[in-house]
C-alpha cells in the first residue's frame, strides 16, 4: 500500500515538473514574439517624421487613456 502511494506521488510531481517545463516554453516563445513585435512598431514609428510621429504617438496615448476610462468606469 505504502509503496503504491509513494509511486503515485512521483507520477503526479513528474507529470507537475513536465508540466511547468512545458508551459515555461510557451511563455517564452510568447515572450519573443511580443518582444519581435515591439520592436517592428517602434522601428516603423521611429522611421515617421517627426511631426507624424508626434501626432501617433498623441493618438496612442489618447487611445489608451481611453480604455483605461473605460475599464474602471465598468
Amino acid at each position: 500500500m505504502g509503496d503504491s502511494r509513494n509511486i503515485l506521488r512521483i507520477v503526479l510531481l513528474v507529470a507537475a515538473a513536465v508540466s511547468l517545463v512545458a508551459a515555461a516554453g510557451l511563455l517564452r516563445e510568447k515572450k519573443k514574439i511580443v518582444d519581435v513585435t515591439t520592436q517592428q512598431i517602434e522601428d516603423t514609428i521611429s522611421a515617421l517624421d517627426p511631426a507624424t510621429r508626434a501626432a501617433v504617438i498623441a493618438r496612442v496615448t489618447t487611445d489608451a487613456g481611453e480604455r483605461v476610462k473605460d475599464r474602471l468606469n465598468r
